[in-house]
């Protein structure tokens, strides 16, 4: 329980500066999460102090804070872990009390400290965003601090997460925009389905990769390994793919029944662009319904790919985006998507 009173009241006008969290910030920063979001926020991390703790001690979460001369914590950026990739980090959990938002630039501030102060400190070698798709401001946000998009992940988040402040309908898609800290150029198989989209994913990349296009087929005999994470919140699964055996599809499909039956909606798939053989196992998950999602620089250190399964019809109507190359990515998928319905021939190629 946090010991700040619940009508606690931030003095507006102070002072402040940019700094790593500190253990005494935690109080500060759940008390800013409660204020702007209720009880409700999804992400027990910050909205728990002992926890909050924890994870910035453990440097699984790198929380930068918005610090007034009293103590107050006004503002709120991490970066996290959610890849394969222990030095992969995501940008997220933002956030500035109301007494401070509007021209003073405390978010972009925070983004600024987590990219050039946090990172650096604890190795991180790649930061992403996950701007949403329901309005263009987070999207031109990611993008002024130089971000590139390569992933559309359709209706990630229900359309309930945002419903105090009242402004998602349905569920709502969110794109994936990465930026490299320290490059790491190597040798990368591209789908022969997709090649089109991902050369010119590959084309706007900020790092360097020798490309070839994947059309082997797979002769190792190993067994399907498999990372599942629920999000039952969200009703969201992610399933990375470590290992793809003769068995995959027969393992997958059993996991998606135990995953169905949690009322998981959305199922993604991380596969490995550095196998030979990643066509086959594209070929293998679009018969089973799943179409492309994007890429995902660095993502096991090689780069991967992400595939998609929605169970009933996207929230096609509630997308709006701000730049071509996510407008041009987005045509790819839906097209995907729309073969899914078919059950046809891959008409992305």
């Amino acid at each position: 329980m946090s010991s700040i009173p619940a009508d606690y009241a931030i003095e507006p006008g102070q002072s402040y500066v940019f700094d790593l969290f500190r253990p005494e910030d935690a109080e500060g920063v759940v008390h800013l999460f409660k204020t702007i979001y209720g009880e409700g926020y999804p992400i027990r991390t910050f909205i728990d102090p002992k926890l909050l703790i924890e994870e910035n001690e453990a440097g699984r979460t790198i929380s930068s804070v918005a610090r007034t001369t009293k103590g107050d914590i006004v503002g709120h950026v991490a970066i996290f872990c959610s890849a394969p990739y222990k030095k992969v980090y995501e940008s997220g959990a933002g956030l500035v009390h109301p007494s401070y938002s509007g021209g003073r630039g405390i978010f972009s501030g925070l983004g600024v400290h987590g990219e050039k102060t946090a990172a650096p400190q604890f190795g991180v070698e790649v930061i992403f965003g996950e701007p949403v798709c329901n309005h263009v401001f987070s999207q031109r946000a990611v993008a002024s601090a130089g971000y590139i998009t390569h992933t559309f992940e359709v209706d990630l988040i229900p359309g309930t997460a945002n419903d105090k402040e009242k402004k998602a309908l349905g569920r709502v898609s969110t794109l994936l925009d990465f930026k490299t800290l320290k490059p790491k150029p190597h040798e990368v198989y591209i789908p022969k389905v997709y090649q089109e989209p991902f050369h010119y994913l590959y084309n706007g990349l900020d790092d360097k990769r020798q490309i070839r296009v994947s059309a082997a087929e797979q002769s190792l005999e190993i067994p399907t390994d498999l990372d599942i994470q629920v999000f039952d919140f969200a009703q969201v699964a992610r399933i990375a793919v470590n290992q793809v055996g003769t068995d995959f599809i027969t393992v997958l499909v059993q996991e998606e029944k135990k995953l169905l039956a949690r009322k998981v909606l959305i199922i993604q798939i991380w596969l490995n662009l550095s196998w030979p053989w990643i066509n086959a196992v594209v070929l293998k998950l679009q018969a089973v319904n799943y179409f492309l999602g994007g890429l995902l620089p660095r993502w096991f250190d090689t780069d991967g790919i992400l595939m998609q399964k929605i169970i009933g019809r996207p929230n096609w109507e509630g997308i709006q985006l701000q730049f071509d190359r996510a407008k041009k990515l987005f045509e790819w998928v839906r097209t995907d998507w729309e073969r899914t319905l078919r059950g046809g021939k891959p008409t992305v190629t």
